[in-house]
């Protein structure tokens, strides 16, 4: 666990918030994490945190900014100079796997936000993520097709739908069997068949 010095300029103190938030959502059900769980993890006083946040929903709207930014930072760098599409893809999931390696605590929370009921800015914010991300796996597998490495007539809809789940059946596999390690265990073989399927042979 991190250690958050009490006296820090303010946007390393979100910053500091925003990974204890990520930390316990690893921990706990994201939906019971309290204001009073997060400030007693960073060693602040409620008062100190909401300083910083007005609302535990600033709060959560900050670590889908965090999220967003990082999660497709990360995907753009493992993509950028593949000229293969196939690859690109590849390139993508196994970047997808090791982000939520590393941050386990994210899926449950991009989970929980899309499972609140009614509306709200976090999951307004989750959804364009979601919206974001399709579009570049989009892109990828319409350029596929056009280069030949793909089926012509793929649904390209369909393979979007079936790349975002994949990686949400290996987290939630992850989850049953409290042991994250075998996301990047089980990565390979599971694109190895999505790959087959949108006509990427080996």
């Amino acid at each position: 666990m991190a250690e958050h010095p009490k006296h820090l300029p303010a946007d390393e103190r979100r910053a500091a918030t925003v990974e204890a938030v990520v930390d316990l959502a690893a921990e706990q059900n994201p939906s019971e994490i309290t204001t009073t769980a997060i400030a007693k993890r960073m060693g602040l006083t409620q008062g100190a945190l909401f300083r910083h946040f007005p609302t535990k929903d600033a709060i959560l709207q900050a670590v889908m900014s965090w999220v967003t930014e990082r999660l497709l930072a990360r995907v753009d760098k493992a993509a950028r100079g593949v000229e293969s599409p196939i690859a690109a893809l590849e390139a993508i999931f196994m970047a997808h796997i090791d982000f939520v390696s590393e941050h386990p605590g994210v899926p449950r929370m991009l989970f929980g936000e899309l499972q609140r009921p009614g509306d709200s800015l976090p999951k307004r914010m989750v959804q364009t993520l979601v919206h974001h991300y399709g579009e570049r796996l989009r892109r990828l597998l319409e350029a596929g097709k056009t280069q030949g490495e793909l089926y012509p007539d793929l649904d390209v809809d369909a393979a979007i739908v079936q790349f975002v789940g994949s990686i949400q059946g290996l987290v939630m596999q992850s989850l049953l069997a409290g042991d994250a390690k075998r996301l990047r265990q089980d990565a390979p073989g599971v694109f190895l068949i999505y790959r087959r399927g949108i006509g990427g042979a080996q």
